[in-house]
């Protein structure tokens, strides 16, 4: 057997130790309460992947204003290609807590799945180059390309500090290709390519009504209600599926040729998509298919519509104040910052009398990213992904946001392909996340093609 390889079917238990040590660390970046997690895991990741490196990789600690990220260099490869190998760290909430069947931060082996926040999203697919890099050295040899590792601690919450830290380390960080770990493939059946990632922009409002929560039995009907005020302007933002905000549409543009194919010839059956999303009947934009949707159309989604009494029981209050966040699915050419104002004017342009509108939190947004199919970055993950799963990959587009992408092309000016091992089904963002034992295995074995592949193609290009 080759020697990397028997490394790696070797270590696989020691492997799985390691990955249930770091979903341990509860490292989600949107909570002050858990930012010293968050450099635990920060400290976790540099640790080891300088272990893995026996040396011969650099690591540093790069701090931002919130929280810090882990940066690798190994430079042994003499003309092979240098490429930057990009993760993140840290994950979402785990809340509902009473909707887990195991806790959250303890990886929990059920039903030949592991379970636990953020195994998915993204800490075990961002684990594999750093043990695939550690098995040619411990195999005796060499990574047979130049890399750069930059992991970040910020991704879920938009990666706000990411791009000026790529921009001020563009020397350290120069390289011939970008691999994200984060991502994910379409499904579990067979490996893919994702040649689309959607934007994003969100904001956060808040629906001012009296000074003070009132009795609603001696106040009700005499001063406006904030929560139906939010009800009111919420239901303002869509006509049917279609967002409903002036000029949402003005810079949508048409797809990738290969990505507008796939969206016909893919093996989509949308009943069984809706039995396993839970869904009663699909619904959307009218005139597009459920995947046109989700990987090439912009949406504007409210994730969250709070206010008043929530508590167990009645309190008949009239509240002061309603809340409401909303972010926004984006396509090539739209900017993040003209949806945000677009929707802003929106909101204030339908504000129902008797209150008043604040707009909090720190807007955050990310552009749309596209790679073309004939790319021979991409070109060559596809050849080593049919190598190792023994199919040629779908070609697929992404639903969710990797702001990274679009960062790498305009500071580095590099492309970035797609390289994760979690698939699309894996409950992300939800309870009871979960990532599959096998596509550990074959993701280990698919980096290490990988780097191979790029090595016997020389710089600069994959053809």
């Amino acid at each position: 057997m080759d020697a990397v390889l028997k490394v790696l079917q070797e270590q696989g238990p020691r492997y799985l130790d390691e990955l249930s040590e770091f979903v341990a660390i509860p490292s989600v970046s949107t909570d002050p309460a858990r930012a010293e997690d968050v450099r635990r895991a920060v400290a976790w990741v540099s640790a080891r992947l300088a272990r893995a490196g026996h040396g011969a990789i650099d690591v540093e600690v790069w701090q931002t204003p919130r929280h810090p990220a882990v940066f690798g260099s190994y430079d042994g490869a003499g003309d092979a290609p240098t490429v930057l190998v990009y993760g993140h760290l840290d994950v979402q909430p785990p809340e509902p807590l009473d909707a887990w069947a195991s806790p959250p931060f303890t990886l929990t082996e059920r039903d030949g799945r592991l379970y636990g926040r953020g195994v998915s999203d993204d800490k075990a697919s961002m684990l594999l180059p750093i043990l695939a890099a550690e098995a040619f050295f411990e195999a005796g040899e060499q990574p047979p390309v130049n890399l750069r590792f930059l992991f970040e601690a910020e991704e879920e919450i938009g990666s706000p500090h990411l791009g000026a830290l790529v921009e001020s380390r563009r020397q350290a960080l120069a390289c011939d290709l970008a691999l994200s770990a984060d991502g994910g493939m379409w499904r579990a059946e067979a490996p893919s390519i994702t040649l689309a990632a959607r934007g994003l922009a969100g904001l956060e409002l808040t629906v001012h009504g009296p000074a003070k929560d009132l009795h609603s039995g001696r106040h009700g009907g005499g001063v406006a209600n904030p929560l139906h005020a939010a009800c009111e302007l919420v239901a303002s933002l869509h006509d049917g599926g279609r967002v409903a905000v002036e000029g949402f549409y003005d810079d949508v543009k048409e797809p990738d040729a290969a990505l507008a194919a796939a969206l016909g010839s893919l093996p989509f059956d949308e009943a069984t998509y809706l039995a396993a999303v839970g869904a009663p009947a699909a619904f959307g934009e009218e005139g597009f298919g459920t995947l046109a949707r989700q990987w090439v159309r912009p949406t504007l989604e409210v994730n969250g519509l709070y206010g008043g009494y929530q508590g167990i029981g009645t309190k008949t209050v009239l509240p002061s104040e309603a809340h409401v966040k909303i972010t926004c699915r984006l396509v090539p050419a739209q900017d993040p910052e003209d949806i945000v104002t677009k929707v802003r004017r929106h909101l204030e342009r339908h504000r129902p009398p008797g209150v008043t509108l604040s707009f909090e939190g720190e807007a955050h947004g990310a552009v749309a990213y596209r790679v073309s199919s004939e790319s021979p970055w991409v070109r060559a993950a596809a050849e080593t992904l049919e190598a190792v799963f023994g199919a040629p990959p779908d070609v697929v587009g992404m639903g969710g946001t990797v702001p990274i992408a679009a960062t790498f092309r305009e500071a580095l000016g590099v492309d970035t392909v797609f390289y994760s091992f979690s698939t699309a089904d894996e409950d992300i963002h939800a309870p009871n996340e979960f990532y599959r034992p096998e596509r550990f295995r074959l993701g280990l074995q698919a980096w290490v093609g990988l780097w191979r592949r790029l090595a016997g193609r020389g710089v600069g290009g994959a053809g």
